[in-house]
C-alpha cells in the first residue's frame, strides 16, 4: 500500500503542469510542491474499512469529510455531501486508485476481487468502475504472491479485457489527461510491466502525459507488491507528507496513523479500550 501512497504523492506535482525542462528520467520524485491527494485519503480509508469492518461507504465518507481539500472530483464531492450509501454510476479511475490494501490483505484471489467489487459499488457502480477496481486489486494480489509479469498481463487480458501489450513509446506522443477507468488502467498496467523497480515504474508514469497521481498510485501499488517494497525511506516520507497542520494549526496525525497501523495493532488498541470501558 505504501507504494500506492508514495506513487500518488510523487505524481501529484505533474498532474496538470510540468517544468519547462522536465526530464522524466532524472526529475526528483518528491519535492516541496509534492502532496497527498484524494488517492491517498481513500486508499487509507479502504484500509480502515477492511481492518475495522466498517462498511466501505462509511469509511469513504468519514475520511472524505475529514480531508475535504484533498482534490476530489465533483461527483464524489456531491456524494459526500449527500451522505448516500449508493453509487452514482461513475466509470472514473477513482475506484481503482484506492484498492491496493485489499490486494495486499486478503488470502485468495476470489476474496480480493469480491472485496474490490464491494469497495467500488458504493460510488463507482458502473461496470467499468467495478472492473478497474477488481483488476487493480487482483494485480496487487498476484504481484505479492509470486506471479510473473507475463502471468499478470495474461490475467489482465483474459479476465478483464485490458489491452496491455501497447508499449509506452507509443503512448508518449499522444499522452493526455484522462480520468476514465478505461483510459487509465491499460497505461498504469503498462507502466508497471515495463519497470525494473518501483522508482522506474513511477518514472514510466512521468514519461507519459496523464493523470499522473492516479496512474502513479495504481501502478505504484502493483510495483510495490511485485518488487517487495519501494526502495524509499517509506516511514520518513509518510511522516513528511501525511502529517500536516489542520485548519486550526495543529498537526493532524490521523491519516499517517491509519496508513501505518497494522491489524494486530488495531485489535490490541480495541481490546485495551474495551477493558477500560471505552467505546
Amino acid at each position: 500500500m505504501y507504494g500506492a501512497i508514495l506513487g500518488d504523492i510523487a505524481g501529484s506535482r505533474f498532474e496538470f503542469t510540468r517544468p519547462e525542462k522536465f526530464d522524466w528520467r532524472s526529475e526528483e520524485l518528491f519535492g516541496a510542491m509534492s502532496k497527498y491527494t484524494d488517492d491517498t485519503v481513500l486508499t487509507v480509508a479502504t484500509k480502515y474499512a477492511v481492518i475495522t469492518g466498517v462498511p466501505y461507504f462509511r469509511a469513504y465518507q468519514r475520511f472524505g469529510r475529514r480531508y475535504m481539500q484533498a482534490g476530489y472530483g465533483p461527483m464524489f464531492k456531491s456524494w459526500l455531501h449527500s451522505r448516500s450509501e449508493k453509487g452514482y454510476n461513475s466509470y472514473g479511475n477513482g475506484s481503482a486508485m484506492r484498492v491496493s490494501y485489499i490486494g495486499g490483505h486478503f488470502d485468495t484471489l476470489e476474496e480480493v476481487e469480491r472485496e474490490a467489487g464491494l469497495s467500488s459499488m458504493c460510488t463507482h457502480n458502473h461496470p467499468e468502475g467495478v472492473r478497474a477496481a477488481k483488476a487493480t486489486a487482483a494485480a496487487v494480489f498476484m504481484a505479492r504472491t509470486g506471479a510473473s509479469k507475463a502471468e499478470i498481463a495474461y490475467y489482465m487480458r483474459r479476465r478483464y479485457k485490458y489491452t496491455v501489450a501497447r508499449p509506452l513509446f507509443l503512448y508518449r506522443p499522444f499522452g493526455k489527461f484522462d480520468v476514465t477507468a478505461m483510459g487509465t488502467m491499460p497505461l498504469a498496467l503498462r507502466c508497471f510491466l515495463e519497470s525494473e523497480d518501483w522508482e522506474s515504474c513511477i518514472r514510466n508514469v512521468y514519461s507519459v502525459r496523464c493523470d499522473t497521481d492516479t496512474v502513479g498510485c495504481i501502478a505504484g501499488g502493483i510495483a510495490d507488491a511485485f518488487y517487495g517494497g519501494t526502495g524509499q525511506d517509506e516511514d520518513a516520507l509518510l511522516r513528511r507528507f501525511l502529517i500536516r497542520p489542520n485548519r486550526v494549526g495543529v498537526f493532524d496525525t490521523y491519516l499517517y496513523e491509519w496508513a501505518v497501523k497494522t491489524p494486530e495493532e488495531y485489535l490490541r488498541e480495541k481490546k485495551e479500550k474495551e477493558e477500560k470501558g471505552e467505546t
